[in-house]
């Protein structure tokens, strides 16, 4: 099955590092395009064997872009058409169609209930969206909270599938040496108590509510914020403000990849999740929430003021996992009762099996069968 991934750009961020992830795990022959921004996450896909074509998209209003796609999906005589974030939805449905193409997959990574991708919703904004989704076949969820609000913005549900996102458990189990290593590399202190925040830094994330947090704590609590965006300077500014500048890593954008050597450059994620003492997200409105899934992976005590992927589980299953206010006096008094509790030794959940990578792209193998009929194949973890 010959099936083409298209994807607004390719930058370090959770949609694009999970479509490498998924093409790993896929018995499919895959091509991808990118919109714009062919950057970090496209070089890897391409060290995987992958050919990435970076269609040089100048703008949402760049037209000329939609024959250059046209053509490329006619030449590559592709089975599935699989198209991931918003404009990539948008253009790439058009494109399909217009190449003769009508089995379109896409995939919803980041619809909350007032914001799309990191922003604000708007009439304009849901009215092309559902223009472009009749153009596809189906559309896929990665959480059943994302299922629920395409419904209710009138996607027909019968056109909806959910395929959570996935992760390589074992890659995030914890490693004591790596926690060692990555708190020296970091210039950690003695005995600090580290909560991790890890995303885009950008508004919608609420990391601002983590610092004001850890500003009511004692000084033993250091925070790492793990990515980069917009807000990067005003959180930047207001670190200093509260007087935590010693007690706060902003140590960039971290892939998912093993390291290569301690020192050189910014760890990868396992590392920095197994230096971690307690992952916090106090965004209040996520799709999924991937991070809280890896920081579970690798054992970690997990806060959260919204996690679909945590609530999608049995109360039995959610160990490991607490609800909190995203306000900063809540965060405080949750971490400080998670503080004086730092086991030697951590060990992730069972419930972390449901998101296994491997079972993931089986569902989404479904999901190509039901659009594309053909001979049944097999997923082989790679």
């Amino acid at each position: 099955m010959r099936v083409l991934h298209i994807i607004t750009g390719l930058g370090v961020g959770g949609a694009e590092q999970q479509l490498r992830l998924m093409l790993r795990h896929l018995p499919t022959d895959s091509d991808v395009v990118a919109l714009t921004n062919a950057g970090t996450v496209a070089q890897g896909i391409a060290a995987d064997g992958i050919r990435v074509t970076d269609l040089g998209m100048s703008g949402n209003r760049d037209l000329a872009a939609l024959p250059r796609l046209v053509r490329i999906i006619r030449a590559g005589r592709y089975d599935v058409v699989h198209t991931h974030l918003y404009r990539a939805c948008l253009y790439g449905r058009i494109a399909a169609r217009m190449a003769g193409v009508r089995a379109v997959v896409a995939t919803e990574h980041s619809l909350g209930d007032s914001q799309m991708e990191g922003r604000p919703l708007t009439a304009g904004v849901r009215a092309l969206y559902l223009a472009g989704e009749r153009l596809g076949r189906v559309t896929v969820a990665v959480s059943p909270a994302v299922g629920a609000r395409l419904h209710r913005w009138g996607v027909p549900r019968q056109r909806i599938r959910v395929v959570p996102n996935g992760i390589e458990v074992e890659r995030f189990r914890f490693d004591p040496v790596s926690r060692a290593h990555t708190r020296q590399h970091l210039r950690l202190p003695d005995g600090a108590f580290v909560v991790g925040g890890v995303g885009r830094l950008a508004a919608g994330k609420r990391f601002d509510v983590l610092l004001r947090a850890a500003a009511q704590l004692p000084d033993d609590v250091v925070v790492v914020l793990v990515g980069s965006g917009p807000e990067e300077p005003e959180l930047r500014r207001l670190a200093d403000g509260l007087g935590l500048g010693g007690r706060v890593r902003f140590v960039g954008e971290s892939t998912h990849e093993e390291s290569r050597g301690q020192g050189a450059g910014v760890p990868d994620l396992p590392s920095l999740l197994s230096a971690m003492d307690a992952l916090a997200s106090p965004s209040p409105e996520e799709a999924f929430g991937l991070a809280l899934v890896e920081g579970l992976a690798s054992g970690l005590p997990v806060l959260y003021a919204s996690c679909p992927a945590v609530e999608g589980l049995d109360a039995a299953e959610r160990s490991g996992a607490a609800y909190c206010p995203s306000d900063p006096d809540s965060f405080a008094r949750a971490l400080h009762g998670l503080r004086g509790d730092v086991p030697p030794h951590r060990e992730a959940p069972a419930a972390v099996r449901h998101y296994s990578i491997s079972r993931s792209a089986g569902q989404l193998m479904d999901v190509y069968a039901s659009v594309a009929p053909g001979p049944t194949l097999e997923v082989t973890p790679r």
